[in-house]
């Protein structure tokens, strides 16, 4: 089996609260980037964006999460908002995945929606090819209009989800995968 098969055969995602220093550096953060944006794209519309949220962005970001929680959940104790203004803070960098998908008169809005998957997707593979770990969430506050009108959101995007990377400290063990009898249709 060649190098790239295994990575994707053997690839996992390492929750945040494993995942160690050192992050990509600026350079090996810019190669990710630019192998994530190698995805399929009907049109040439880069219907997607990232969102670099490193160093003390962290942790204001976080400071306005736990705000819209305290907001939404007045009876939230210090420890619950402690750990909502965390959520960005455990990982040494978090990538957002922003989908620009709208209308166009000859793209449809689904293969944009795609495209940002895609791009995610590659991100992911990109980073764990790079020695680096990854988890790929959305979370609550990835549909918050508050929080995505303070990450600069227009009206119209969307997150596709928060990609967290960072040095594996501890990799879990592998997850139930599905059975290709029950996913697969041979026509």
């Amino acid at each position: 089996m060649n190098a790239t098969l295994d990575l994707l055969r053997t690839r996992r995602s390492v929750p945040p609260l494993r995942l160690e220093e050192p992050g990509p550096n600026p350079a090996e953060l810019d190669a990710i980037l630019a192998i994530a944006a190698r995805v399929p794209d009907h049109g040439k519309l880069a219907p997607w964006r990232f969102l670099v949220i490193a160093g003390e962005a962290r942790s204001r970001v976080g400071a306005i999460i736990a705000q819209a929680y305290a907001d939404d959940h007045p009876e939230a104790d210090a420890a619950r908002l402690a750990l909502e203004g965390n959520r960005l803070a455990l990982a040494p960098l978090v990538v957002a995945v922003v989908s620009r998908a709208g209308p166009h008169v000859k793209i449809p809005e689904w293969e944009q929606v795609l495209s940002a998957g895609a791009v995610a997707m590659n991100l992911v593979v990109a980073a764990n090819a790079s020695g680096f770990a990854t988890a790929w969430l959305t979370e609550w506050f990835a549909y918050d209009r508050r929080i995505l009108d303070a990450l600069g959101l227009e009206p119209s995007e969307r997150l596709a989800g928060f990609i967290h990377v960072g040095r594996a400290g501890e990799v879990p063990p592998d997850r139930p995968r599905p059975d290709l009898a029950d996913i697969v249709t041979r026509l």
